[in-house]
């Protein structure tokens, strides 16, 4: 049997790889494939090309631990055509397969390596438009005059710092101004910044 290494990514931490995961291990035993390792990155952008799980994949393709490497969809892969072919370029050199579930893609034959090209620029471009259209709304929306962002929390600062700092608990302090626990936590912060920043210096 052929190994194989399969490689998940999850955008953001409440989703979950299992969900990629089941698919691609059925996939794989559908294909006669021998799995060596599983890498997950969980909760990291494809935008980023350093991540913790590709790169021990990669030192671990280097090391010939496996034959092929199966992902679910091609962007968990990498967002950009420019990493996507530098990962592909060097998994080809080094001899390795590389299979993707969702596009039915195997890179063993140069048609399957051109449908991987084309699939990976027709990805990058429908992001760059979304930016670009996300982009386009945030300068509308300035010319109108409307507010970008979250709008300013309308509560009583000195109150939520002073039932804070006087000993009561984070939950109910967030509880009883209606804020989360993170807001508590950032409101007696800036507090606490602005005493230091208000002391005569030494």
């Amino acid at each position: 049997m052929k190994r194989a290494a399969l490689y998940f990514r999850t955008s953001t931490l409440d989703q979950h790889p299992e969900t990629q995961a089941h698919e691609l291990r059925q996939f794989a035993a559908q294909r006669g494939y021998d799995i060596i390792e599983e890498y997950v990155d969980h909760g990291v952008s494809g935008t980023k090309v350093r991540r913790p799980a590709l790169d021990k994949l990669m030192t671990d393709a280097h090391r010939r631990r496996f034959e092929a490497v199966l992902v679910w969809s091609c962007d968990r892969l990498a967002r950009s055509t420019k990493h996507f072919l530098q990962v592909l370029d060097e998994l080809n050199e080094l001899g390795i397969q590389f299979l993707s579930q969702r596009e039915a893609i195997d890179s063993a034959g140069p048609l399957g390596r051109a449908i991987v090209v084309i699939i990976s620029a027709i990805a990058e471009l429908e992001r760059s438009l979304i930016v670009e259209r996300v982009r386009a709304g945030m300068r509308r929306a300035k010319l109108e005059g409307r507010r970008i962002g979250r709008a300013p929390l309308n509560v009583d600062r000195a109150a939520v710092v002073r039932d804070r700092v006087g000993g009561m608990s984070l939950t109910a302090t967030a509880r009883k101004h209606g804020l989360s626990r993170a807001s508590v936590v950032c409101l007696v912060r800036e507090a606490k910044a602005g005493l230091q920043s208000d002391r005569p210096a030494a």
